[in-house]
């Protein structure tokens, strides 16, 4: 009861007609970035960064959160019909997804992805408002032992899951720590890292390194890549409406996949590309219509997996909110934005700002209404926008991040730091380092740093600490596990597969 008169007040919140116009923009704003290919809600939310100082903090949250579940029904439109995902999660979504649009079915597929959108975000937002209390009763258990170990662990699983490989991960992680600790130490007072430069004292503003990252460096990238061929818009003919038939093979697969997407989600290592996968597989088990797959497009390839997406989103809000620990580049950009208010997420945000994490949750109840409402009878514009020229789209996210940055505190060092974090985000991308653990590791690794401190000055400098305590020793063992395991397991099936005798690299 306690959690439906808390939602009752968060609905009082987003009902306000400033926050309604707020969540109104946010929702139209992310589903036309969603659909443009190559941007995603973590480069839209980096370049709205510099809001922070002069909108409410309600108010640009549920900005935020309107572009995230936005960018998440948009990615489908730019799948479907141009068969280029927008993002790593609608991968899957692009599949079958394409198929079906190729054989005139693409007004069906558009249908079972809005509406699988919708149904499972619901899910996904109760997912959060009843969830999230249980998770904030569980952290008041932790000490600051405890709280590190964790951190570790986030480290370890995010930086494996959304690189390439667990070793660029994780050097992208350290990249992100060397940036965190830069400025001055506030328990001893002395500078670290500034290199006499006194515009650093205050440490590099996450905003640049998110804006620098993600607008700068992925426009580059996009901008590097764009004659290296050209895609091909399908289009769209058939009704928006499902048949019966459809929607009999569609409301079972927007169900199943919720339940996968959302508690994956909701794990410090969870991420949407893994439950989308998940969701694909199980769907093609299950389907009786299994010689559609890889052929035709099988609606349920893209009902389940866009299902699982949108639940997962919503999932990636419960560690955020209620452990400080993003587990995803948007997460991560988000989390700055709390930084940039002086907010600290975590077990006591729900009763240091109810309004707000309540009012958040109560929006994305709105968001998904409007969303449904905004995807099925605007669908020609948001393939319109397809037509967009490229340069021109470019240029301007490139003019906006810089007066963005520049608006922060007029400072051209601001600039110089902006361009050359958006020049390393260009190689990073280029070479295939993920870009949301070095957010990841600047944000959390300065309150890692924290709790250690505070771990040892607590036990009179007894670096067993973390090992004694119980819930902080399983902890450090699974982030062992999660980091030896891959290798453990390849070197295994190389056993099996090529015998004890063979030695890599031989011919």
């Amino acid at each position: 009861m306690e959690t439906l008169a808390q939602l009752a007040h968060g609905f009082a919140v987003a009902l306000t007609p400033a926050n309604l116009m707020w969540c109104l923009l946010g929702t139209t704003l992310g589903t036309a970035i969603g659909v443009l290919p190559g941007l995603g809600p973590a480069l839209t939310i980096a370049l709205l960064l510099p809001i922070t100082f002069q909108v409410p903090p309600e108010a640009s949250f549920i900005l935020f959160a309107g572009i995230y579940y936005g960018a998440m029904y948009g990615g489908s439109t730019t799948s479907i019909l141009l068969n280029t995902p927008g993002e790593s999660a609608t991968i899957v979504t692009a599949l079958e997804g394409n198929r079906m649009a190729r054989s005139g079915r693409g007004g069906a597929a558009l249908a079972t992805a809005a509406i699988g959108s919708f149904v499972a975000g619901l899910i996904g937002t109760v997912g959060i408002a009843f969830l999230a209390p249980v998770v904030v009763d569980m952290a008041l258990l932790f000490g600051p032992a405890e709280y590190f170990s964790l951190m570790i662990l986030a480290f370890v699983m995010v930086s494996a899951v959304l690189g390439s490989s667990s070793v660029r991960g994780l050097t992208s992680l350290f990249v992100g720590l060397a940036l965190g600790i830069v400025g001055v130490d506030l328990q001893t007072g002395q500078a670290r890292f500034t290199f006499g430069m006194v515009e650093l004292l205050d440490g590099v503003d996450v905003i640049l390194i998110a804006v620098g990252l993600f607008a700068v460096g992925e426009t580059l990238y996009i901008a590097a890549r764009r004659y290296a061929g050209r895609d091909e818009v399908v289009p769209l003919r058939g009704s928006l409406y499902m048949t019966a038939q459809e929607w009999g093979r569609s409301w079972k697969a927007w169900i199943r996949g919720a339940l996968i997407g959302f508690p994956i989600g909701a794990m410090p290592a969870g991420g949407a590309e893994i439950p989308t996968f998940l969701s694909y597989a199980l769907e093609k088990k299950l389907s009786k219509h299994k010689e559609e797959f890889g052929t035709t497009g099988a609606i349920e390839g893209v009902a389940g997996p866009e299902a699982a997406n949108n639940a997962s989103a919503a999932g990636v809000l419960v560690p955020m909110l209620t452990l400080g620990l993003p587990t995803s580049a948007t997460a991560a950009i988000m989390l700055s934005a709390f930084q940039s208010y002086g907010i600290q997420p975590g077990p006591l945000l729900l009763q240091t700002q109810p309004g707000l994490v309540w009012g958040l949750i109560a929006s994305l109840f709105l968001a998904n209404i409007i969303l449904v409402i905004l995807n099925l009878p605007l669908i020609g514009l948001w393939v319109r926008m397809l037509k967009i020229p490229a340069p021109q789209l470019y240029a301007g996210i490139l003019v906006f991040a810089t007066i963005g940055s520049y608006g922060i505190s007029q400072s051209v060092v601001d600039l110089v730091v902006l361009y050359l974090l958006g020049a390393m985000g260009f190689l990073m991308r280029r070479f295939d380092f993920p870009t949301a653990p070095v957010i990841i590791g600047m944000i959390v690794g300065p309150l890692a740093e924290a709790q250690f401190r505070r771990a040892l000055t607590i036990s009179n400098g007894d670096a067993t600490v973390f090992f004694t305590h119980p819930i902080s020793l399983a902890l450090l063992v699974l982030s062992a596990v999660a980091l030896l395991a891959p290798h453990v397991y390849g070197w295994i099936r190389h056993r099996r597969t090529r015998g004890p005798d063979h030695v890599p690299g031989d011919a």
